[in-house]
């Protein structure tokens, strides 16, 4: 049963404390879905030791479907085309998730592929990614990700050893041999345009620029470093007061990368720079953009962010789903609406930083702590302060000399 929204949220923020009413009272109107989040397999054939979505607070998987359903995919896209129209978008993306979305089988991707375009407006763009841990990938399958225009993103947590210790098989064998097989594919020629980048986990107790180094060498379009989900409740590895081990690993790589006449795009530096700049972010780790992101379970269930996992079984629930609701009726939902309202979601202690403009308080999975739910700072409050002031002053320092009139 998916059950009542709020009836799974032991967080007074935002299920209890937040004034719907009041807001729209108030002129707040809702930022569309622009990202739908499809957990087109539940099950995953790695045994990752940190994974948010097996290893942490909600394990709702173990209830769920191993298999998306042909109805529940085409009541997913049927229900996001009408929100596209609804709001007159002119391009969406949809993320194939799991679990490991090549579970879903070559040809089944491919028809999912083919019905998502055929079912939006004309005039609206259709981009389809993919989140891989990549041991499946094989030449037929990568031919068909080109033929398809799916770009796919591929897990790899930094040289061998690093990886091998947290991404293994369920018999416990490491990944990173597979894994760089799969890499190689996607970096010929003929396969090139499916690849999307890599994605690395920050494992704060390893080597930070021979991470970087190996994560360069897959000659990646992209590089995303995501910080551990973690919360009050359930701290990072390594915390410990008084010290900010992932920003200091995080500064290690940012200056290796920053000193590069043509680095790969990496997005929380990218964000932060922009942010430092006077911009906006594109991600949920930094900034304080709306969210965009919606999931639909292999269920059916309309779910935010699964990041939210990571908090207490049953953080991500809105209590709707894709046969009995449509997507505007998850803009209203509280989790959703606090995501976007910016500085208003945010503590007392978040809102008096003078930080608070470039980290947005942090990814919001990370701000959880039962006594307020998801209103405390970020549990990596310490960490993104003193990366966000190393970028800044390193920005700084840069435009001074570039700017410096000769004598």
């Amino acid at each position: 049963m998916l059950g009542d929204p709020t009836s799974r949220h032991p967080a007074p923020w935002p299920y209890d404390e937040l004034d719907l009413a009041g807001l729209r009272a108030a002129g707040h109107r809702p930022v569309p879905f622009r990202e739908l989040i499809l957990k087109i397999h539940q099950r995953c054939n790695l045994a990752c030791d940190y994974c948010y979505v097996y290893e942490l607070a909600d394990q709702s998987w173990r209830e769920r479907p191993r298999t998306m359903a042909d109805e529940v995919r085409d009541a997913a896209l049927t229900g996001f085309a009408a929100h596209a129209r609804r709001h007159r978008l002119d391009r969406v993306r949809i993320v194939l998730h799991g679990g490991e979305p090549l579970l879903y089988g070559r040809d089944r991707i491919a028809e999912l592929a083919g019905r998502a375009r055929a079912a939006f407006p004309d005039g609206c763009r259709v981009d389809i990614g993919m989140q891989t841990n990549g041991v499946l990938l094989d030449e037929r399958t990568a031919g068909m990700l080109v033929e398809h225009r799916i770009q796919a993103g591929v897990s790899v947590d930094g040289v061998a050893a690093d990886h091998d210790r947290h991404r293994r098989t369920p018999g416990g064998r490491g990944t990173f041999a597979a894994v760089e097989r799969a890499v190689r594919l996607l970096r010929r020629p003929e396969f090139r345009p499916a690849y999307a980048g890599l994605l690395c986990t920050v494992a704060a107790d390893t080597d930070p620029v021979a991470c970087y180094e190996q994560l360069r060498a897959f000659d990646p379009p992209a590089i995303d470093l995501l910080l551990p989900h973690a919360n009050w409740e359930t701290p990072p590895p390594l915390a410990v007061a008084g010290t900010t081990p992932y920003a200091d690993w995080l500064i290690a790589v940012f200056d290796r990368w920053y000193a590069e006449a043509a680095p790969p795009p990496i997005r929380i530096f990218e964000d932060a720079l922009t942010l430092v700049l006077g911009g906006a972010s594109r991600g949920e780790q930094l900034g304080l953009s709306p969210s965009g992101v919606v999931v639909v379970e292999s269920d059916g269930a309309i779910e935010q962010v699964d990041a939210l996992k990571s908090a207490y079984p049953g953080a991500c629930a809105t209590g709707l789903d894709v046969f009995r609701n449509d997507f505007d009726q998850a803009l209203d939902h509280p989790g959703i609406v606090a995501r976007q309202i910016g500085r208003a979601a945010l503590s007392e202690q978040c809102r008096a930083c003078p930080a608070v403009a470039f980290c947005g308080g942090g990814h919001y999975a990370h701000r959880y702590r039962r006594d307020v739910g998801f209103r405390a700072p970020s549990v990596y409050c310490h960490d993104l302060r003193v990366l966000i002031r190393h970028i800044y002053d390193s920005v700084a320092a840069d435009l001074r000399r570039r700017t410096r009139r000769p004598a």
